[in-house]
């Protein structure tokens, strides 16, 4: 059966992030699509250059499967193309012209049509060998045997899809046709492998976008384009990878995780364990104090501590002292609000997948609903996830502008204290609020959908905001 473009067991084609700005287009390739890309170009240079698929399939594993490449080298000079991997343009004399011939690997008298010869056309061996060097090759060589040379020595020929498909087993040619696989998407510059743990599935970008760009797989992983890495948005690869160096010390982190995860409360100095994604904490019974997880203050609506704030007392002189201690302590205040949604991401991730098995469907049947028209709730958490993981490496990239004093220090501040301040209303709804809509019916379920789907839509807004001015690197 053919599979166009389209067939949705094969591929996936998805519509951009929800908070990104410019459009990108990619697909999910499952092994199948992939086969038959692969197979469609194999024909297609076989065809334009007049030679079998075997070869046509080894000039492309030589040139990295770029057929301009291949072209290029091949109109250019065919002979030194041809010659690079043992395909002279006139073959040899064949032996086939006897009964018999001689292979050169168990030198047994061998009837001429129980042979047969690589591309070279002038090293016949018998079928036997042929499976043993197959089976030999493909088991011990692993991707090298996309390159099998001929078995003669000194043949520059290279053993192709013919021989293999004639003579190889079932299971060495699932292997073959699996490093193959594996060779066209390594290749192939807008295909790579999706790096999520156990997944198969191969990405193709339908066009390049003006930066960098995030892209989510099947399999649910999402990833950056450029560095297969977590996605990293508004900072570059580069940024990224500096900060995540900065901060792999195993001792560091274990520090910094007792610093974001367990903290006393300002009140009555009982630790207390965030286990939630919002940022707004109460203390237990009998002590009841609100504050925010980040700074301890006590919590109001109207709550920002994104700024850093470098403290100078009067008259204290400037020493190497002082200025590491300034030094750890803006990193301190970065990496843990870095860390803590990191972690509020984790939560909310974790949120997201037990609404979908399970929640909602507890949820309309206790509010009466159908399902379909609670998706509200679904895309809440969605976009929770989604911006957790931008105010995350929002503070990476505050980090970096605070050690350059930038004038833009200000703007960015602002406009990320506001959308943080959007995300914990949304988080604290989606998160708390529903709590009591799951126990029991409530008459004012209506007022609390209002509420957030309106804060969902303010959210998509301040973030649309934020990553726009972090695209524009805040010149307005």
């Amino acid at each position: 059966m053919d599979h166009s473009f389209w067939d949705l067991e094969d591929v996936d084609t998805r519509p951009p992030e929800m908070i990104f700005l410019f459009q990108i287009y990619y697909s999910c390739l499952r092994e199948k699509k992939i086969s038959q890309l692969r197979d469609s170009l194999i024909t297609e240079v076989s065809k334009f250059l007049s030679v079998s698929r075997g070869i046509a399939c080894t000039l492309l594993v030589q040139n990295r499967w770029s057929k301009t490449l291949l072209y290029d080298k091949w109109f250019s000079d065919e002979k030194s193309v041809r010659e690079a991997v043992g395909l002279l343009p006139e073959k040899q004399e064949s032996p086939k012209q006897l009964d018999f011939c001689c292979c050169n690997i168990c030198f047994g008298e061998i009837k001429i049509e129980n042979t047969l010869s690589a591309p070279c056309g002038a090293h016949p061996f018998c079928l036997d060998c042929w499976k043993t060097y197959l089976t030999v090759s493909i088991n011990n060589n692993g991707p090298g045997c996309l390159k099998m040379p001929c078995p003669e020595p000194g043949c520059k020929a290279y053993v192709g899809l013919d021989i293999v498909d004639s003579l190889a087993s079932d299971s060495d040619k699932d292997k073959y046709y699996g490093y193959l696989s594996s060779s066209y998407v390594e290749g192939t510059l807008n295909l790579k492998w999706c790096p999520g743990p156990g997944c198969n599935l191969a990405i193709r970008l339908d066009e390049y976008g003006p930066k960098g760009y995030d892209v989510t797989c099947n399999c649910s992983h999402r990833f950056c384009w450029n560095c297969l890495e977590e996605t990293h948005r508004p900072v570059d690869c580069e940024t990224a990878d500096t900060w995540r160096k900065q901060h792999t010390c195993f001792e560091a982190d274990t520090v910094r995780w007792i610093l974001s995860y367990t903290k006393p409360c300002p009140k009555c100095r009982r630790n207390i364990e965030k286990n939630q994604g919002c940022n707004h904490m109460k203390c237990g019974s009998p002590c009841g104090f609100e504050f925010c997880w980040l700074c301890l203050e006590k919590w109001s609506h109207d709550h920002y501590c994104n700024k850093y704030e470098d403290e100078k007392n009067e008259g204290e002189s400037t020493s190497v002292d002082t200025d590491n201690r300034k030094y750890f302590d803006r990193d301190e205040h970065y990496y843990e609000r870095w860390l803590s949604n990191h972690k509020s991401r984790e939560i909310a991730v974790a949120n997201l997948k037990c609404t979908r098995n399970g929640i909602i469907e507890t949820l309309a049947c206790v509010q009466g609903e159908k399902k379909w028209k609670l998706m509200f709730v679904i895309d809440a958490l969605e976009q929770i996830v989604e911006c957790r993981l931008v105010l995350k490496w929002s503070y990476a990239y505050g980090y970096y502008l605070s050690l350059a004093k930038s004038k833009k220090m200000a703007l960015f501040e602002y406009m990320q204290g506001e959308a943080e301040a959007a995300l914990e209303r949304l988080h604290h709804c989606a998160e708390k609020e529903i709590q009591k809509y799951v126990l029991c019916p409530s008459p004012d379920f209506n007022d609390f959908r209002v509420k957030l789907t309106n804060l969902t839509c303010a959210v998509q807004t301040y973030f649309e905001n934020l990553v726009r001015a972090f695209e524009d690197d805040f010149l307005f």
